[in-house]
């Protein structure tokens, strides 16, 4: 039975984590201090705290000990092209987005690469974080091809570049391709985001596609790790 404890530990934390008991962004009691409560060793407390941490409910962060993540995780779509402002209808309170960085620029070599720009083109750069229950947990990067963009506005960006593109533009967005990495945390993530001690970044790159098959957007959208979850739906054929 004393094997198993730590698992009636773990059991006993993810009741009270899921029941909202224990609140997202709460540090539990120090291993000493639960090896004392639960009249056990610190091994097993360590092997139930292991356990919890692999399953998405805490994160062991130096200097502050376990730290509950937030269980309800905010949804994303993998497979779908959609805005953000789209998708923040299902939130249970209003984002906010505020916009850091604004203008035309000459593409480097990283943008040439990324949308098979030429030294000639120029592009619309976009640095946008979005505010979400107080904490700013999201970085959109966007870059778009002024020869496809035209004209954009600091205004547009607060709002919706796609509803402006699509309904002002008339621009025919067609399809994306999407990869998925974690990422160390950079200076500008540190210094847009609240990372809460989080070390690593969830980064949704975008490559996005008029129908015509013309490249004409690539965006960043850097998530901070505890707060989201990106799912889809797969059929198998027959």
């Amino acid at each position: 039975m004393r094997n198993n404890k730590y698992l009636s530990i773990y059991k006993d934390w993810t009741e009270k984590i899921k029941s909202g008991e224990i609140k997202a962004g709460e540090a539990l009691p120090s291993e000493n201090d639960l090896a004392e409560a639960y009249d056990t060793s610190r091994e097993t407390i360590r092997k139930a705290l292991n356990l919890l941490s692999q399953n998405g409910f805490i994160q062991k962060i130096r200097g502050k000990g376990s730290i509950v993540i937030d269980v309800q995780k905010m949804s994303f779509p993998i497979s779908g092209l959609v805005s953000f402002k789209e998708i923040s209808k299902n939130f249970n309170m209003e984002p906010i987005t505020t916009v850091h960085d604004f203008g035309l620029v000459k593409p480097d070599p990283f943008m040439k690469q990324q949308l098979n720009a030429s030294s000639k083109d120029e592009i619309w750069k976009v640095i946008r974080s979005r505010t979400i229950g107080g904490e700013h947990i999201i970085l959109d990067k966007d870059y778009f091809l002024k020869k496809y963009v035209p004209t954009l506005t600091k205004q547009i960006c607060e709002s919706s570049i796609y509803e402006y593109l699509e309904k002002e533009l008339q621009l025919n967005i067609s399809f994306a391709k999407k990869e998925i990495v974690v990422e160390d945390c950079t200076e500008e993530d540190r210094g847009y985001l609240d990372l809460e001690g989080f070390s690593h970044i969830v980064v949704v790159k975008n490559y996005v596609y008029l129908d015509n098959a013309s490249l004409f957007q690539y965006t960043e959208s850097r998530h901070r790790l505890d707060k989201f979850r990106f799912v889809d739906f797969a059929r198998r054929g027959v």
